[in-house]
């Protein structure tokens, strides 16, 4: 991939995770908690896979993205080790939203988590 195009792809992907902080917002007011606990992880998603694409890491696989940011930022403490948390904790509410059948969110926990997704993308996007 070319230097153009891979910056392209990066700001796409910084657009996307922008994007997602908005419609979460929207979706706490209308009080849509399922949907937003989804949209919160994916958020950070999109910011960690702009980073990953900067550090010409890639993959189709959550799991293998999670670890690689493990690996490379948390481990050597180049981000603080809340951040590593905060994402593993979006997965699992992400995860369990969507495939426990009665799963549900508390507002409180839900803001809060949407409070840690902004922190999260601020701290990734000062990498980028």
């Amino acid at each position: 991939m070319k230097d153009d195009e891979k910056n392209a792809l990066i700001e796409h992907r910084i657009a996307r995770a922008t994007d997602t902080i908005e419609e979460v917002s929207f979706l706490i007011k209308n009080k849509k908690f399922l949907l937003a606990v989804n949209r919160i992880y994916y958020g950070m998603f999109y910011i960690l896979s702009a980073l990953s694409l900067r550090y010409d890491f890639s993959t189709s696989k959550h799991q293998q993205l999670i670890g690689w940011f493990n690996k490379e930022f948390i481990s050597t403490g180049e981000i603080d080790r809340k951040y590593g948390r905060i994402l593993h904790n979006a997965y699992n509410n992400r995860s369990t939203g969507d495939y426990d059948d009665f799963a549900e969110f508390d507002e409180e926990d839900v803001k809060q988590s949407f409070d840690e997704m902004k922190d999260f993308t601020k701290t990734i996007r000062a990498l980028l």
